[in-house]
């Protein structure tokens, strides 16, 4: 079902993850920055995602019947499920956009508690929360523009058959992981 809102909540996250790049571009660019500004707009999403993934979890635990357990250990376990695979993913764009592996860590792990925040948010203030598919939404906006602008292009200046092969075949199983995951918590 196609929704106009949750789309041009999508086009906002491109078109202001767009404007954030430009503008540190040119804050970095002056200091020769040795982070690119790829790791610094994925933590950014990264720390949205990881806030409305909180909002989604505490928001299944207050539907009626509250608290309605099945529902908030669903939505826990598919937050986790697809939350493992894509911190991973996210300590390795931290690595290769300039950040050492501890530094990399540690604001991965940042990023994390913003879940825990998003569940606090929700859990007092639920009355007054629009609906979180407008976040989700804009969240995904931000990772399709960092996927199209800055990685992807990286990944096309690998000229090494054999890694070639390897990241499409690395490409095709996190496509197969997504597909699955749609069954098992779906």
């Amino acid at each position: 079902m196609y929704d106009e809102s949750v789309f041009t909540a999508i086009l906002f996250g491109i078109v202001v993850f767009f404007l954030l790049e430009k503008s540190l571009w040119r804050h970095c660019h002056e200091r020769e920055c040795p982070v690119h500004t790829f790791a610094y707009l994925n933590l950014f999403g990264d720390g949205i995602h990881n806030f409305v993934d909180g909002v989604i979890i505490a928001a299944s635990y207050l539907s009626p019947p509250t608290p309605n357990i099945p529902l908030g250990v669903a939505a826990t376990w598919a937050v986790i499920s697809h939350e493992l695979p894509q911190e991973i993913g996210d300590f390795g764009i931290l690595v290769y956009g300039g950040f050492s592996r501890t530094k990399a860590l540690f604001y991965n792990f940042l990023t994390a508690i913003t879940a825990i925040v998003g569940a606090a948010f929700t859990y007092f203030f639920s009355a007054y929360i629009p609906s979180s598919a407008y976040l989700l939404a804009f969240a995904a906006g931000s990772f399709i523009y960092i996927a199209t602008t800055d990685l992807i292009p990286e990944l096309h200046k690998e000229r090494s058959p054999a890694r070639s092969v390897a990241q499409f075949v690395l490409l095709s199983l996190g496509i197969v992981f997504m597909w699955a995951l749609k069954f098992v918590a779906g």
